[in-house]
């Protein structure tokens, strides 16, 4: 099974590489290299739609994105949906400073990473979420994973999730629960 990758993230490409091929034995990603669809959706679901129509559009294979993004507790669930533009800037770091900017001095650190997986082809979308619950560290520790891993504490776990490693984070990850949850409704499709 052929499959197009909606981002041109090379972290979620390998990350989702690790994740669906035990799932989906024999499965081939291949990186999408279209142009990026304007996110306007409201919510995780919609965006990820978004994207996985856009990279079956421009490719005419089946492809797969995903949307994610933390929510923490405090502020409303924001960053939410903005989670990769929260500081204007499109950089990672600067996001995850302005998380802890606004999460100064306050006592609920308590956040999720939220995950919905899309799959778009000919005559079938499907979406599915998953979620990783934890907390926003007071500032980052390790020097894996991407985004905002160096300040999520999984929940029940000492460790930021920069300092697990791909294994552990792919065993875990809102990614992981929204992929596996994907690929076994692909599963019973066909």
């Amino acid at each position: 099974m052929k499959l197009v990758v909606a981002t041109h993230n090379p972290h979620k490409v390998a990350e989702l590489g690790r994740i669906l091929e035990p799932l989906l034995p024999g499965i081939e990603l291949i990186a999408y290299d279209g142009p990026e669809p304007v996110e306007d959706g409201a919510t995780f679901e919609a965006n990820a739609l978004i994207k996985a129509r856009a990279a079956y559009e421009h490719t005419g294979l089946a492809a797969i994105a995903d949307d994610s993004g933390i929510a923490a507790d405090a502020l409303g669930g924001d960053p939410g949906i903005r989670s990769a533009r929260y500081a204007g800037t499109g950089n990672d770091r600067d996001n995850l400073e302005l998380l802890l900017r606004n999460l100064h001095g306050e006592s609920n650190r308590a956040a999720q990473f939220l995950c919905a997986a899309a799959y778009v082809d000919a005559g079938t979308e499907l979406v599915e979420t998953g979620i990783w619950q934890g907390a926003v560290l007071e500032g980052p520790r390790g020097d894996g994973g991407f985004g905002y891993d160096p300040i999520f504490q999984p929940e029940g776990e000492a460790r930021s999730a920069a300092e697990l490693s791909a294994d552990e984070k792919d065993a875990l990850s809102h990614r992981r629960r929204a992929f596996t949850a994907l690929a076994g409704a692909l599963g019973r499709l066909t």
